[in-house]
């Protein structure tokens, strides 16, 4: 009985530039921005219950009591001995902004009754839960108002000195302005994020010399060829 015939495969060979190929660690962006709260989950259970920590904005003396704390805070201030009107005045801008800024734009969630809502405000700022994130609301214009006026009467009371114009100015613009336009809501600007996968690139298996391609017993692969 003859026995069954022999198939003889040719060698296998790659091209030399698969030798230079090398595996590298995937990088993290240095600045990165990204969209928060915008999952259909998380928008159901914000509809399921009133989110009682943004609808005070449009409750009765809501606007008003931020004239309030201003004028409080005017009085405070003037109480220090050797404070001037321009000096105080501008502590007044710089401090009232501030603060909003702190709590319209920095920090996210809401206070209490967070597991009703199973988290889905955890990522937005007070600014985004008002109104349900609509934009230009009656309460909104407000918040947006009550800085600006806040702005000229500093301007005002300061006699218009052009280093004071300046430090209200930009106090304006970067805690009150830039962070309440609609561009930039629901938006996160990340400082060297990591990939969100976290894995690296695949690697390729390195070979000192080519002539190492040109025939490979599969049994003697280990992870050493891809190092």
């Amino acid at each position: 009985m003859s026995s069954p015939p022999t198939i003889k495969l040719p060698q296998f060979s790659l091209p030399h530039q698969t030798a230079a190929l090398k595996g590298r660690k995937r990088s993290g962006s240095i600045v990165k921005v990204e969209e928060v709260g915008g999952r259909v989950e998380e928008l159901l259970d914000r509809s399921a219950y009133v989110n009682i920590n943004a609808n005070w904005v449009n409750a009765k003396g809501a606007w008003l009591i931020h004239v309030v704390l201003v004028f409080t805070g005017k009085i405070i201030i003037d109480t220090i001995p050797g404070m001037t009107q321009q000096i105080s005045w501008t502590l007044v801008n710089l401090i009232y902004l501030a603060l909003s800024y702190l709590m319209f734009h920095w920090v996210t969630g809401i206070p209490f009754d967070n597991d009703l809502h199973a988290g889905a405000y955890d990522d937005l700022t007070l600014w985004e839960q008002i109104d349900d994130g609509a934009q230009y609301t009656p309460a909104k214009k407000w918040l947006v108002t009550a800085p600006i006026l806040l702005f000229l009467a500093s301007t005002h009371y300061t006699n218009y000195n052009p280093w004071l114009f300046a430090v209200n100015l930009a106090a304006l613009i970067v805690l009150a302005i830039i962070p309440k336009l609609p561009q930039l809501h629901r938006q996160r600007v990340r400082f060297l994020s990591q990939d969100g996968s976290g894995m690296a690139t695949p690697v390729t298996p390195s070979f000192s010399h080519p002539e190492q391609l040109k025939q490979i017993d599969p049994s003697t692969i280990s992870e050493a060829l891809f190092k």
